[in-house]
C-alpha cells in the first residue's frame, strides 16, 4: 500500500492513506472504468474535548481508545464533473460545514448535487458546533467552548485537504455493487403502559440490509470497499473516543484486505440499536460480522457492474413544526432544568435580539443514479427505519440504497407512523437539537414528495 507523506494544514499534521495496489483480486471486472480516487485521513484530536451524543457527559474526553477517521471516494473527471462521497466518523456533520467545504472546493467543479456527507453518528467522537447545541442541558464552559471550536476548525480543515486529496488520487477503476445481510440491529422503540420506551423490540421493524459497493483495478485488485447498514452507533458510550461498530468494520475489513480503505455509512437506523450492547468488545464483535458479511459478499456476491453514467440531483424542502410556543410559554419553560430549560432560555435571547424562532426546517434531499444500474438516496438527520423501507418498497428496492445521517444532522425525522405514536424520536428528541417544537405531521409526505420527484423514472417498481 503506498502511503503518502504528512502533509501541512497550519493546524497540525493529517496522515493521508491512499488505497494503492491492494493484494485482494475479485472474480471479475467490468470493461468500462472510469477515474476513481479513494483517501483516508485521522480526525482524532491530541488533547481533550467533549464528545457528543450522550447529555450525561459533562467532562472532555479521556482519552483514545480507537482513532477516527474520515474517508472519501471522488468518482469522475473535471469534464463532467467528480462526485464526492466522504464518511466521517462522527456524531453529526452539520449542514453549514458541508456549505463551507462546497465554498472552499468550487474550484475543483465539486457542486452541492455531486457532493455526500455521511456520519456514522457514533456517540464517542468530539462536539462539532451546530450539532446538539442543547444536549447536556446547561452552557458549555467556555474552556470546554474552546477546544469544541478549536476541533471543528481542524475537522473542516482536514476535510478539505482530504477532498483534495481525493481528487488527485484519481485513476481508472471499475465500479460494482450486491448487498448481503446483517442482524445485530433491533428496533429500539418498545410500547409499554405509559408509551414508547427506549428498549429493544424485536417485534418492531428493521432493516437488516447490507449494500456493498466495491471499487477495483484495471486489473482487478480491490481498492475500496463502501458499505452502510442501518443501525445506531450506540454501541458503547465511555468518555473515550471511539469510532463505536462502524469503525471496527473498517478496520476488520481493512485487516482482511491489506491496502484497501473501507468507507461505512448508514442507514434509516435512528429507532435501530445494536444488541447486545455496553462494551467495547461488543462493538468490536457487530463490526467483525459486518466484515464477515463483506468478506462472503468479496468472495461469493453476485455483483451488478456499474457501467451507466452517474448524475445527481437535489432538491430543497421544508419541513414544518408544529405550533411554537408563545412568549409565555418560552419563559414559562426557561424556569425548568435541563435541556428544556436552556432550550427555551435560547429562544428568549434570540427573541430579545429582535429575531424570530424558525417555524420550519430546511431539509436536501439528494439521489446519486448510476444509469439504470443503482440509485443512492441520501436523506439528512436521524432518518427512522420506515422511510428506507417504503423508498425500497415504493420503487425498484433491488436496485435501491438508501443512506440518513447524510449532509446534515438537524434533528430526528420520525416517520408519520412514528409521529403518532410519540415517543422520543417523534418529539422528545427535539429539545436536545435545540428546534421548537416536534413536526407538524406533514415531514413523511413531504419528504418522499421530494424523492418521488428526484427518483429517475427507470426504478420505478
Amino acid at each position: 500500500m503506498l502511503r503518502r507523506t504528512l502533509f501541512h494544514l497550519g493546524l497540525g499534521f493529517i496522515l493521508a492513506t491512499f488505497a494503492a495496489c491492494s493484494h485482494t483480486p475479485v472474480a471479475s471486472v467490468a470493461n468500462l472504468t472510469r477515474p476513481v480516487g479513494v483517501v483516508q485521513v485521522d480526525l482524532t484530536p491530541e488533547y481533550p474535548v467533549r464528545l457528543n451524543g450522550y447529555g450525561g457527559r459533562r467532562l472532555e474526553s479521556e482519552g483514545i481508545e480507537q482513532r477516527i477517521r474520515a474517508k472519501a471516494l471522488a468518482i469522475g473527471d473535471d469534464v463532467e464533473g467528480p462526485f464526492v462521497l466522504v464518511t466521517i466518523d462522527n456524531c453529526g456533520v452539520p449542514e453549514w460545514i458541508r456549505a463551507e467545504l462546497l465554498q472552499r472546493l468550487a474550484a475543483k467543479h465539486v457542486t452541492s448535487d455531486r457532493f455526500a456527507l455521511c456520519s456514522s453518528h457514533t456517540h464517542s467522537a468530539p462536539m462539532l458546533n451546530g450539532v446538539l447545541p442543547t444536549i447536556f442541558g446547561i452552557p458549555i464552559p467556555p474552556e470546554h467552548q474552546l477546544h469544541i471550536d478549536r476541533y471543528t476548525r481542524e475537522f473542516t480543515d482536514k476535510l478539505e485537504q482530504l477532498v483534495l486529496a481525493a481528487l488527485a488520487d484519481r485513476r481508472p477503476a471499475s465500479l460494482a455493487w450486491t448487498k448481503g445481510e446483517v442482524k445485530f440491529a433491533s428496533n429500539r422503540r418498545k410500547p409499554s403502559p405509559t408509551g414508547y420506551q427506549n428498549a429493544q423490540n424485536p417485534a418492531g421493524p428493521t432493516d437488516h440490509e447490507l449494500p456493498l459497493l466495491r471499487v477495483t483495478s484495471p486489473e482487478g485488485i480491490l481498492r475500496a470497499v463502501l458499505v452502510s447498514y442501518a443501525c445506531h452507533c450506540t454501541t458503547s458510550g465511555f468518555n473515550k473516543l471511539h469510532a463505536d461498530w462502524a469503525g471496527c468494520a473498517q478496520l476488520a475489513i481493512e485487516k482482511a484486505h491489506p491496502g484497501v480503505i473501507a468507507l461505512t455509512a448508514i442507514g434509516c437506523g435512528a429507532d435501530q440499536n445494536p444488541y447486545p450492547r455496553g462494551t467495547y468488545e461488543l462493538a468490536e464483535k457487530h463490526g467483525q460480522s459486518l466484515a464477515d458479511e463483506a468478506d462472503r459478499l468479496l468472495k461469493e456476491g453476485k455483483f451488478t457492474e456499474l457501467r451507466g453514467p452517474l448524475t445527481g440531483v437535489t432538491r430543497r424542502i421544508e419541513l414544518p413544526f408544529d405550533k411554537l410556543p408563545t412568549r409565555a410559554g418560552w419563559e414559562a419553560a426557561a424556569k425548568k432544568p435541563g435541556a428544556e430549560g436552556l432550550r427555551a432560555q435560547l429562544a428568549l435571547a434570540k427573541l430579545d435580539k429582535g429575531e424570530t424562532i424558525p417555524d420550519r426546517l430546511p431539509y436536501l434531499v439528494q439521489v446519486w443514479s448510476f444509469g439504470t444500474d443503482l440509485a443512492m438516496v441520501f436523506l439528512p438527520g436521524e432518518v427512522v427505519v420506515d422511510y428506507g423501507l417504503r423508498i425500497k418498497r415504493e420503487f425498484d428496492g433491488t436496485r435501491v440504497w438508501v443512506n440518513s445521517y447524510a449532509n446534515d444532522v438537524p434533528c430526528y425525522i420520525p416517520s408519520r407512523r412514528v409521529w403518532d405514536e410519540g415517543g422520543y424520536e417523534a418529539a422528545g428528541a427535539m429539545v436536545y437539537y435545540n428546534r421548537p417544537n416536534r413536526f407538524d405531521g406533514t415531514q413523511e409526505t413531504r419528504i418522499m414528495g421530494a424523492v418521488q420527484a428526484l427518483m429517475p423514472k427507470a426504478f420505478a417498481r
